[in-house]
């Protein structure tokens, strides 16, 4: 139907019909909290927009794998180093370490003239030790 103006009435729920407009502007999904994601995506597949649905309903999958998990777990270590050692190690953590706390020790030995300070490093990882019951192993590296 069109109205006297020439603008076509689509009586959808206009609440829903915000997310596709952004998306439509700018190529970004935007879903408010208080939004339903299934809602998002009717209205998605009512307009046929392809990748818009695709988006949503990997959202959608994300969301339920990640409540399916639980509660995220973190293991913590604390590595010792000095301070020339100290760029080296950082740089070189893999297999999803992330760096989280310098702490100084300050220095115990004396090298010649020079002092070398030294360091806790502490570092994180997100515990995934299973998927769908696979135990994941860490890699060699990791273990090493």
């Amino acid at each position: 139907n069109q109205d006297e103006t020439g603008a076509y009435l689509i009586d959808r729920d206009p609440t829903y019909f915000g997310p596709i407009l952004n998306y439509l502007r700018h190529g970004k999904l935007i879903i408010n909290k208080e939004l339903a994601e299934e809602g998002v995506l009717e209205e998605a597949e009512f307009y046929n927009i392809a990748s818009l649905v695709r988006l949503v309903k990997e959202r959608i999958r994300d969301n339920e794998n990640r409540t399916s998990q639980g509660p995220v777990k973190h293991v913590y270590r604390v590595l010792q180093c000095q301070e020339e050692e100290l760029t080296q190690m950082v740089s070189t953590m893999s297999d999803g370490w992330k760096f989280e706390q310098l702490i100084s020790i300050g220095s115990s030995y004396n090298y010649g003239n020079e002092d070398q300070a030294e360091f806790l490093c502490v570092v994180s990882r997100e515990l995934n030790n299973s998927t769908n019951g696979i135990v994941i192993e860490p890699s060699e590296k990791a273990k090493v």
